[in-house]
């Protein structure tokens, strides 16, 4: 009778994909359809907007003319990108004499072994090339030592710990050989048939790399990894698949193929950033080489599971991002893929307009300015609400049931995110790279979103004084506009303050050993155990 050897707790990653990131049937001409609807009401709210009888305080409608100049600006960048959508197809590399040769990096620091464990096991069994695996622990463990050797990886440390995640690869790269690379995240469980999917895409040698959607397997069993699993949805759906039609991917990460002689051209990952993919991708695309995007989910990872780990990955996403914005500026791109570049980076800025439209009830009730005169609450929302409505419904309709609610009020409670990146960015400070936690921590977090839970309190607080001391029709409006605030807030913020989520029930990764395999393992554990 054959034994098994079973050591691997299974999580979401090993389960069939719940997403499709292909687009569905005339994705691209619905946008274009939601964008031709929505051109006339934007002329319609901001020709009211910009009439001059239309000024109330000069500064704060100074102030709130360029925060809606932004968000039609972030629109307008929205509906260019979605409406060039590429649905571009797996593709196997046909007529090599010889498998490719393929090194597969998967770089760890001090994450749990059965974390990375399924990765590693995963990444053994993809088809299509001359495999080696390469765990690059940076934590130097004995336990992830083990569990390499136990999966048949070879196992990498490094005497410097120099550049964080983007050191640890450069650091492999003359330890390596393959002529291509993968980098997969130690929580990104990749399909077997990853490689299949995508070399056939290299085989135009000006192809630098080859980016795969970054799908979060636990959404559907925790609160915050689904609400940031929206937002990511919309990203690895209709704006990446418009951002390859155009020839403007970045690398994302996690979840790519590289051309090792791309990788050595553009001098490897860039070490001083948190974002190094995003400076890569820039370095790449100066250099002349091209990028390409498969809307196929090919490894399923771990998103954020509590909102503590949420907001570092968002700190470090938009200082990484928005310190990348004068490089993208500087470099000699052509102007598509500049303007593709800055409206990524721009994006970490939006939680200014947030931060403007928050302040506006509080300013009107206290101080008794406002931006807009000769205007009532019906008149403003006459003009504005149908365009807000449509501009909403168009990320909806690219977003194809992604985009939920969820995921938009927890975007909308993070503005200070934005804000806080922005300015350190404005210093030069892009901050150190911290490794988002794979596990949550099963208690509340309110201090995680106290920035959010301030605004609440001072927009309640300013609310109450209002309608005490002038319940006039005037502030009942702004009274109103800062409850529809609160709730925004509260929606997004309310995972921090509600009982977390449990964990999935745990079971085992049944991938059969052989008897040789499994006996083989058994002798390097104890030769491990009598060399320690």
């Amino acid at each position: 009778m054959r034994s098994t050897e079973t050591t691997v707790r299974t999580d979401p990653r090993l389960a069939p994909p719940a997403w499709d990131a292909r687009p569905g049937a005339h994705a691209a001409a619905r946008v274009r359809l939601m964008a031709l609807l929505a051109l006339p009401l934007a002329l319609w709210y901001f020709g009211w907007l910009l009439s001059p009888g239309r000024i109330g305080s000069p500064i704060l409608y100074t102030i709130l003319i360029a925060a809606e100049a932004f968000n039609l600006v972030q629109a307008v960048g929205f509906w260019w990108t979605a409406s060039r959508q590429r649905n571009r197809p797996a593709l196997r590399l046909v007529g090599a004499a010889s498998p490719p040769r393929v090194d597969v990096l998967i770089p760890t620091y001090d994450e749990p072994v059965e974390v990375v464990e399924p990765t590693v096991a995963a990444a053994m069994r993809m088809r299509g090339a001359d495999l080696k695996v390469y765990v690059l622990d940076d934590g130097r463990g004995d336990a992830m030592r083990a569990m390499a050797a136990r999966r048949g990886a070879r196992y990498l440390t490094r005497a410097r710990r120099a550049g964080a995640k983007a050191g640890n690869i450069n650091d492999a790269l003359p330890r390596t050989d393959g002529e291509f690379l993968v980098v997969l995240d130690c929580d990104h469980v990749p399909a077997e048939r990853m490689l299949e999917a995508t070399l056939g895409h290299l085989a135009d040698e000006r192809v630098a790399m080859v980016q795969t959607p970054q799908y979060y397997a636990n959404a559907g069993a925790n609160r915050v990894a689904a609400a940031a699993w929206a937002q990511q949805a919309l990203f690895f759906g209709a704006i990446a698949r418009g951002k390859d039609g155009m020839g403007a991917m970045f690398c994302c990460g996690t979840n790519m193929v590289f051309r090792r002689a791309a990788l050595t051209d553009a001098g490897g990952f860039p070490e001083d950033s948190v974002t190094e993919d995003f400076e890569l991708s820039v370095k790449l695309h100066e250099r002349g080489w091209r990028t390409t995007y498969v809307p196929e989910v090919l490894a399923s990872g771990l998103g954020p599971e509590d909102m503590k780990s949420y907001v570092s990955q968002q700190q470090r996403w938009a200082r990484g991002c928005l310190g990348g914005l004068r490089s993208a500026w500087r470099a000699d791109l052509p102007r598509r893929t500049k303007a593709q570049y800055l409206l990524s980076s721009m994006y970490f800025l939006s939680g200014w307009t947030v931060l403007v439209y928050l302040t506006m009830p509080v300013v009107r009730i206290l101080a008794g300015a406002q931006p807009l005169a000769g205007a009532t609450a019906d008149q403003f929302l006459l003009h504005f609400a149908p365009y807000y409505a449509v501009a909403l419904g168009m990320v909806a309709v690219a977003g194809a049931g992604s985009f939920t609610f969820a995921g938009f009020a927890l975007a909308t409670s993070s503005f200070w995110i934005h804000v806080r990146a922005s300015l350190l960015a404005a210093v030069g400070r892009r901050g150190r790279f911290v490794v988002t936690p794979k596990e949550g921590e099963l208690r509340r977090q309110p201090g995680a979103v106290w920035p959010a839970l301030t605004v609440v309190a001072i927009l309640l607080g300013v609310a109450i004084y209002g309608v005490l001391k002038d319940p006039s029709p005037a502030t009942v409006n702004n009274v109103a506009f800062a409850g529809f605030h609160i709730s925004i807030l509260m929606a997004g913020a309310w995972p921090a303050l509600s009982r977390p989520d449990a964990p999935p029930a745990a079971a085992v990764d049944e991938t059969p050993v052989s008897e040789p395999a499994a006996a083989a393992r058994r002798r390097e554990r104890e030769r491990e155990r009598v060399a320690a």
